[in-house]
């Protein structure tokens, strides 16, 4: 017998965690406003799919140099200071974004060097904000957090791109940039207005060899936490790349403007709010492992579909479904590990995840810019298709043991 649905903003009665998720939606908002209009601006000044998947792949390559030693600070240090300070990092990074592109100033080069700082300071985020979930809610509503993490987002997908299709087309991509600085304002307030969080006691000491090796023996070492990785980093290489050439598929493929790309980033912003709400009502009536391998399969079918659309609204719909999928087996896999993860490890698990989702994406982002350079965007969205299907197949098998 199923169980009941249950509510799908219960997390939301932690009041640590309703300031972090308001905050947090009007910053990633403003970011969102930023992908739209760095995408545009790339493609702007060199008309190359190639450097757009470059420019993308620069902003994530940190993240694999350092996101596993921002698991180890995860768990050493105070998390809510340490996201205070990065996140106004990343504050200065955009706005430097926006002041070298109002002055036309801006030129390749400097975008590709603010993508790298603004990618170290996300290297230590990510995981670190990864981790303060639990702390803000505790194990019992952790999975609910996340799903609403998800949600906002995905909702911010909808908003973001649309208000950045709008922008664009009145103004330029500069004020995209602007916003985007200061909507960093208001996760920056909600940390310095939650109360101390009742995180557990953590190590204090130097980051060594040892403190990594740990994380690593546990993640990479276990069979379930090894299978997800492995999956998660093969989505972020072959499937969830084709994020990056939405550009170029709006514009050579579907013959689109600005406005047009806007619309499909918020289509599957749309997609991916909509499996986030429903995970996280009803995601513990289900096993896991089921979610795991129907959605990634439906995934790879949905994201084959989209290659050989050549219509904009059919391939908006394509791409809702796309996104739904995407969310459903992030959601699924970052529950399973950071719900079993040992608490002293979690956030060097988180530090693993990341450099899976994230850290992977600048060789997902260099792959589908080569492919659809020498063979067109649909070539790399099927190839992608096909080699996540056989992922899915191999590593999310009934008798593998990846989930509950």
């Amino acid at each position: 017998m199923l169980l009941p649905a249950r509510n799908p903003f219960h997390a939301l009665r932690h009041r640590n965690f309703r300031l972090f998720y308001f905050g947090q939606f009007v910053s990633l908002a403003g970011t969102w406003m930023q992908v739209v209009a760095l995408g545009w601006l790339v493609l702007e000044l060199t008309n190359s799919p190639f450097y757009v998947g470059l420019v993308s792949a620069l902003g994530s390559l940190p993240i694999l140099l350092f996101t596993l030693w921002g698991g180890v600070l995860a768990d050493r240090v105070d998390r809510r200071r340490a996201l205070i300070l990065l996140q106004t990092l990343m504050l200065l990074d955009a706005l430097a974004l926006a002041l070298l592109t109002v002055t036309d100033r801006v030129t390749v080069p400097w975008v590709m060097v603010l993508a790298v700082v603004h990618g170290t300071s996300s290297a230590f985020e990510v995981p670190i904000r990864q981790a303060f979930v639990i702390d803000m809610v505790g194990k019992d509503d952790l999975m609910n957090a996340i799903a609403l993490n998800s949600s906002n987002f995905n909702l911010t997908r909808i908003v973001g791109p649309a208000l950045a299709g709008v922008v664009i087309a009145m103004a330029g991509v500069a004020p995209c940039f602007f916003i985007n600085a200061a909507s960093f304002l208001a996760v920056i307030w909600s940390f310095f207005a939650m109360r101390q969080a009742d995180a557990p006691n953590r190590e204090a000491g130097r980051l060594t060899a040892a403190t990594f090796e740990e994380g690593a023996r546990y993640a990479l070492g276990t069979a379930s936490p090894r299978a997800l990785l492995l999956l998660t980093a093969i989505y972020s290489i072959f499937g969830f790349s084709f994020i990056a050439m939405l550009p170029v598929y709006a514009r050579d493929v579907l013959h689109t403007d600005a406005r047009g790309y806007g619309g499909l980033m918020t289509a599957v912003g749309i997609g991916a709010s909509i499996g986030a709400l429903t995970m996280a009502a009803m995601g513990h009536r289900f096993p896991r492992t089921r979610v795991l391998r129907a959605a990634g399969l439906l995934f790879s079918l949905s994201l084959a579909a989209t290659a050989v659309a050549r219509h904009w609204w059919l391939a908006a719909m394509l791409l809702g479904v796309t996104g739904c999928l995407m969310i459903l087996n992030n959601i699924a896999t970052n529950t399973q590990l950071q719900t079993t993860a040992p608490d002293q490890l979690r956030g060097r698990v988180m530090g693993f995840y990341s450099l899976m989702v994230l850290g992977m994406s600048p060789f997902g982002s260099l792959q589908a810019g080569w492919v659809s350079e020498h063979h067109g965007v649909p070539a790399a969205l099927g190839l992608g298709a096909a080699v996540c299907a056989l992922s899915v197949l191999r590593l999310a098998e009934p008798g593998r043991q990846v989930g509950t």
